[in-house]
C-alpha cells in the first residue's frame, strides 16, 4: 500500500477507453457531503492528499484518484495515452462509476491541468476549481527541471535511500522538511514490491510526455480554455518560489476571472505546496465555505 493513512476505501473502475483497471481512494464518512475530486501531479499519486483529506473528510465526500500509470492504477502499454486529455476522460469515468453528477475539482500541477480541461468540457458538472501551483501557462524553467529527473532510473536499496532520493529532488521546494518528513514523503512516492525494495510508484514511460520542445504532458497554450472558465469560482494556490506557476501568470488569470477568482501564496514552498500548510488549509476551507453549492 502507498502512503500512511487509513480512513478510506479502495475503489477500482475501468478507464474511459475500457483498457485498464484504475484505482481511487474514497473518503466517504460524510456520505451526504459535496464531492471533491482530487488529482495529483505528474509523478505523484493519491497519497499526496492524505493530510488535507484528513482535514476535509468530516465535511466532504473525497474522491482521490491514481491516474493511469501511477500508484495502484494499471500502467498503460501505450505511453502516448499519458496525456491530460486522456486523464480527463478517465476522471469522468471515475465519477460515473460512483454516480457523481457534479463535483468540486482540486488539482495539483498536472492535476490542475486535468481540472481545467474537465471544467471546459462539461462546466455544468463542476461546482468550483482549486488549482494548486498551476495555471494556463507553465514556466519553461519548471519543465526543464522535470526533464532532468522524470523517467530516469532510480536505484534504492531501502527506505532510507528512498527518503534521500526524495530530498535531493524536492528539497528546494520543501526547505523546512526534516528526516521524518522525507521518510513520510518517500512512503508516498515509492511502493514496496514483492522483494521489499522500494520502487517509484509510477510508470517511467510517463517521461515521454515531457519530451521535445512542446511536451504533451503540459499543453502549451491553455489561455483560450481559461477564458471559458470565468463563470466557475476558482482558487489559485501558489508556492512562493514556484518554478511552474509565475506571479505574472496568476495576475493574468485574475484579470480574466475577476470576481470569481481567489488566490493565496504559500510561504517557504516551491512546486508544489502539499496543501497541509496553514496558509493553504485556511484558504481552501474559506474558499469552500464561501462557494458552498
Amino acid at each position: 500500500m502507498i502512503g500512511l493513512s487509513a480512513g478510506y476505501k479502495g475503489h477500482v473502475y475501468r478507464s474511459a477507453d475500457d483498457r485498464l483497471d484504475l484505482y481511487a481512494r474514497i473518503y466517504d464518512d460524510c456520505t451526504d457531503g459535496i464531492p471533491i475530486l482530487m488529482m495529483h501531479g505528474l509523478t505523484r499519486n493519491s497519497a499526496d492528499f492524505e493530510n488535507i483529506a484528513e482535514i476535509l473528510q468530516p465535511d466532504y465526500r473525497l474522491i482521490v484518484a491514481d491516474q493511469r500509470g501511477r500508484g495502484l492504477s494499471e500502467y498503460d502499454t501505450s505511453p502516448a495515452n499519458y496525456t491530460p486529455q486522456i486523464y480527463a476522460q478517465d476522471m469522468f469515468a471515475l465519477l460515473k462509476s460512483l454516480n457523481v453528477e457534479r463535483t468540486i475539482l482540486l488539482g495539483t500541477s498536472m492535476g490542475g491541468i486535468i481540472a481545467m480541461l474537465m471544467a471546459a468540457m462539461y462546466p455544468e458538472k463542476i461546482y468550483s476549481l482549486i488549482l494548486n501551483d498551476v495555471g494556463p501557462e507553465v514556466s519553461p524553467a519548471g519543465i526543464e527541471r522535470l526533464q532532468q529527473y522524470v523517467g530516469k532510473k532510480v536505484d534504492v536499496a531501502n527506505w532510507s535511500d528512498a527518503a534521500e532520493y526524495c530530498k535531493q529532488i524536492n528539497a528546494c521546494s520543501l526547505p523546512d522538511y526534516g528526516d521524518k518528513d522525507w521518510l513520510n514523503f518517500a512512503r508516498r512516492t515509492f511502493i514496496a514490491r514483492k522483494n521489499g525494495i522500494p520502487t517509484l510508484a509510477h510508470d517511467p514511460a510517463i517521461a515521454e510526455g515531457l519530451a521535445g520542445e512542446k511536451p504533451s504532458a503540459t499543453p502549451a497554450d491553455l489561455w483560450p480554455m481559461w477564458n471559458l472558465l470565468s463563470g466557475i469560482p476558482t482558487l489559485s494556490i501558489r508556492g512562493a518560489t514556484s518554478d511552474i506557476l509565475s506571479p505574472e501568470t496568476v495576475t493574468k488569470m485574475a484579470d480574466r476571472h475577476r470576481a470569481l477568482f481567489s488566490q493565496v501564496v504559500v510561504p517557504s514552498r516551491g512546486h508544489a505546496p502539499m496543501l497541509d500548510e496553514l496558509a493553504a488549509v485556511e484558504a481552501i476551507k474559506e474558499f469552500l465555505e464561501r462557494n458552498e453549492p
